[in-house]
């Protein structure tokens, strides 16, 4: 093809209207290319000048955007010859490529496609493109990638341009300037210069192109690579076309680059004419940044300037006046326009309905609507999902109702949104269980559902306790890669734990590190707490792997969750060895973490250690807490050290900290384990002076010091004395009372409290059927031991190792054997293990009986 007609005539003119066509108005100082016919060698005695210096924009962008400093070293001819002639011809011959490459600089070689640019076809130069960079890694310069930018445009091959583009954006290709941070402003600097030669039509094409590229190619850095591209060109006074500008404020607009749209509008309007639609945009994007008096002047601009403003303008003015809040002027608006014979359409009503339903002018909304429909526009989801939305929102479920009633009735189904907004109705209005039924609708018709109404339904039923069903909301918006709400995940997982269903919580765990989305701290904080509570701490472990290899940052609850695990289970030095390592990792350890180290040295009776660890926690500049205190009493207490225990009491007393239950329960249990019953009735009495309830803890352990006494009948009558206080005796006071009267031998007494039992409802557990068992045997009444063992088995309590202890031992205490071996094959068969004592009380009954010898030589 024939590009020497790309070569202007002359130089042009610098002197242009301030408004004209596209690329008109330039400016530059790169030189006049030679005729074509003179295109190999400069003119006898006048050798080729040198380009002018590199120039920096103002903006700021990179240097050198002026055509590359060409080396004035005459060319041979016989390489443009060479190059022309490979270039021209219909097959690339890779020798001669090789020869090139080996023989030009990127400079020489850009001074030579330049000059030979008419000649070339386009499919071989470009293989000669693809085999130089891809094979030869050879640095093109910008300008001759946009000299073949500029050929591709012309011969219409505009996808290979844009891609071109698109790699060189992206630095894909290799160029011998090192500039790829910047060059989608030397892409348009280059091209600008280039325009000289290029002509107006394949300019404004190239420039149209690189706009387009850079917003639709680059995701969220495309909007400041075409406004910085679009900025460098209209500082030289070059602008792409007026649909291109209409694209690209559009783009900025939907990008909310406000300031950068309102400076590219305003450039704009320097050199191109501004249609109805630019002017539509530019008026949208000022209402949209809260603009209003910006966008009331410039409506008023574009109506002086001749340019009749239509619906889509007037649909922007009264949409964004309504969303500034001003809904008067929009109606005013609106009846202005339509004196100017202005079209509206069903979106101007949608717009006026939707407005009047947020501000709860119901009236008005409904009798515009009637008005369109009488104007015969047929109403659809436009007009219909505004009036549902507002009604759904304001509480008025019934009215909302009714207008998808008479929706439906003209044919037009509902669709995700009239739902979602009648589901979110719903959700505002407390009405939970309409929301799930409609939320199951929507799921069994596959519609989309807002997010929101996933969450607030599941944390509904997470509410209720209902477990299964908000996991299987959760399951189905992994399903639709929508990412639940951490406080659902987080109640939900809790939740699961609590009922055991330890597997679907850790299966729902991963499901969501599989989505990509990693559950916070907090909610795997609750799953690891249900794993601990559940004794799976193997399973806790796992997930804490995870956490740390996702790049979730262990928080003090994480730490304090592991060493309450640990202390539980006798492992306290691996507790301190985690708050060594939160110690490293900058997490200062709390008060929790004090309590639960101390408690669990205390548990191993480790009560020195224990204190020199108070003492720490206060030197670190913790304050005790009550529980703190409690910790600590109870220590001293089973240490046998109830005088350092009373002094904690006091220093509470002096500190005038509220006091509760469990610190007095602490002393009262001391108390009677030390056999002084009184004292702890006088402390008793001294919770209820200061306005502390005792607790069916409290009875229970006074119960249990004064059966230890043998005073069960005292002990019996503070069953009447919790009653009358509100109090409910549990399992355990009675318990204690009935194992009191065994050992008094006073049995009737005792089936008296276990019928008291069963009239308030208390029901026997498992210690006290061994307690009844064991009484039973002491005095060798078998059918009572007997009905209590079938009573046992009805109810579903299996008996226990303590329990088969207790029956062995005493049956074999009466001599009965076979009663024990029978016992024992009974044991054995509902899984139970015996231990040391039962294999020591199995040997001794069967060694006492006659017949048996012992072993011997």
């Amino acid at each position: 093809m024939d590009l020497r007609r790309l070569v202007p005539a002359a130089k042009p003119s610098l002197a242009v209207p301030s408004v004209a066509r596209p690329l008109i108005s330039f400016s530059s100082n790169a030189p006049s290319p030679l005729p074509p016919d003179r295109r190999f060698d400069p003119p006898p005695g006048d050798p080729r000048p040198e380009p002018p210096p590199s120039r920096r924009p103002a903006d700021g962008g990179p240097a050198g955007l002026a055509p590359p400093v060409l080396s004035s070293r005459r060319l041979d001819r016989g390489v443009l010859e060479s190059v022309s002639s490979m270039l021209s011809s219909p097959r690339l011959a890779q020798s001669q490529c090789r020869a090139v490459i080996a023989r030009l600089s990127p400079v020489e070689f850009d001074r030579v496609f330049f000059a030979v640019r008419s000649e070339v076809k386009m499919k071989t130069a470009l293989k000669f493109f693809y085999v130089a960079a891809q094979s030869f890694k050879f640095p093109f310069t910008v300008r001759t990638y946009c000299i073949l930018v500029l050929l591709l445009i012309d011969s219409d091959r505009m996808s290979r341009a844009r891609w071109l583009l698109t790699e060189l954006i992206l630095g894909k290709l290799p160029v011998s300037s090192a500039n790829p941070g910047n060059r989608h402003v030397e892409l348009a600097a280059v091209l600008a210069e280039l325009n000289l030669v290029s002509g107006p039509e394949v300019g404004v094409r190239a420039l149209d192109t690189l706009i387009h590229v850079c917003c639709t190619q680059f995701k969220e850095k495309g909007s400041g690579y075409a406004f910085d591209a679009f900025r460098l060109l209209a500082d030289k006074g070059m602008f792409p076309s007026l649909k291109t500008c209409n694209f690209l404020l559009s783009f900025l607009v939907k990008a909310n680059e406000l300031e950068k749209c309102y400076e590219a509008f305003e450039a704009m309007l320097r050199g191109v004419v501004p249609d109805v639609n630019l002017f539509s945009i530019a008026i949208n994007a000022f209402f949209k940044g809260g603009r209003v008096e910006d966008s009331i002047r410039l409506f008023r601009r574009m109506v002086e300037s001749g340019v009749s403003p239509n619906v889509v303008t007037c649909n922007s003015m009264i949409d964004g006046l309504c969303k500034n809040g001003r809904l008067d002027a929009a109606l005013q608006f609106r009846a202005k326009m339509t004196e100017n014979g202005v079209n509206l359409n069903l979106i101007t009503y949608s717009i006026l309905i939707n407005c009047l339903m947020k501000l709860g002018r119901f009236d008005e909304a409904k009798i515009f609507m009637e008005e369109a429909s009488d104007r015969g526009f047929v109403l659809n989801h436009v007009v219909y999902n505004p009036l549902i939305s507002g009604y759904s929102k304001a509480g008025k479920i019934g009215e909302a109702q009714e207008i998808i009633k008479d929706m439906t009735s003209k044919g037009i189904s509902t669709n995700p949104v009239t739902l979602n907004s009648l589901l979110r109705g719903y959700i505002i209005n407390d009405q939970m269980e309409s929301a799930e039924i409609l939320l199951e609708e929507m799921l069994l018709k596959g519609l989309a559902v807002n997010p929101g109404a996933f969450n607030s339904v599941a944390s509904w039923l997470c509410s209720s306790s209902k477990f299964d069903r908000a996991l299987r909301l959760m399951r189905e918006m992994l399903s639709r890669n929508l990412k639940p709400n951490d406080a659902v995940l987080t109640t939900l997982l809790g939740g699961l734990c609590k009922v055991g269903k330890i597997s679907d919580a850790v299966e729902l765990w991963f499901s969501l590190l599989g989505k990509g989305f990693t559950a916070n701290t907090v909610t795997s904080n609750a799953l690891i707490h249900g794993l601990y509570i559940a004794n799976n701490m193997e399973e806790a472990f796992r997930i804490l792997k995870k956490m740390v290899d996702s790049g979730l940052v262990l928080d003090i609850i994480t730490y304090n969750i592991l060493i309450l695990a640990f202390c539980k289970n006798g492992k306290v030095e691996k507790g301190f060895k985690l708050r060594d390592e939160m110690a490293k990792r900058g997490i200062p350890a709390d008060i929790f973490t004090y309590n639960l180290l101390l408690h669990g040295l205390c548990n191993m009776g480790d009560i020195e250690r224990a204190a020199n660890l108070w003492d720490e926690c206060k030197s670190a500049g913790l304050t005790p807490d009550i529980y703190t205190y409690a910790i600590m009493m109870d220590g001293y207490c089973r240490a046998d050290k109830l005088e350092k225990a009373e002094k904690l009491f006091n220093e509470l007393v002096t500190k005038k900290v509220q006091l509760n239950s469990v610190v007095y329960n602490i002393l009262i249990r001391a108390y009677c384990r030390n056999g002084n019953t009184l004292l702890a009735l006088q402390l008793r009495d001294a919770m209820r002076t200061e306005g502390i309830p005792p607790t069916s803890v409290t009875y229970g352990t006074l119960m249990h010091g004064m059966c230890m006494n043998g005073s069960v009948e005292e002990a019996r009558s503070l069953l009447s004395a919790m009653i009358k206080e509100g109090v409910q005796p549990d399992v355990f006071c009675c318990t204690t009372i009935i194992d009191g009267y065994f050992k008094l031998g006073q049995m009737d007494k005792a089936e008296a409290v276990l019928l008291e039992m069963s009239s308030n409802k208390i029901h026997p557990n498992k210690v006290t059927y061994t307690v009844m068992i064991n009484g039973y045997l002491r005095c060798g009444d078998m059918i009572k031991v007997t009905k209590f063992l079938n009573e046992m088995a009805v109810n579903g309590i299996a008996p226990d190792i303590i329990t088969s202890n207790v029956l062995e031992n005493g049956l074999s205490k009466l001599g009965k054997a076979d009663e024990v071996s029978e016992m024992c094959d009974q044991v054995c068969g509902r899984g139970l293990l015996f231990d040391e004592i039962t294999y020591t009380t199995l040997i001794n009954g069967w060694l006492q009986r006659p017949n048996i010898r012992y072993p011997g030589p």
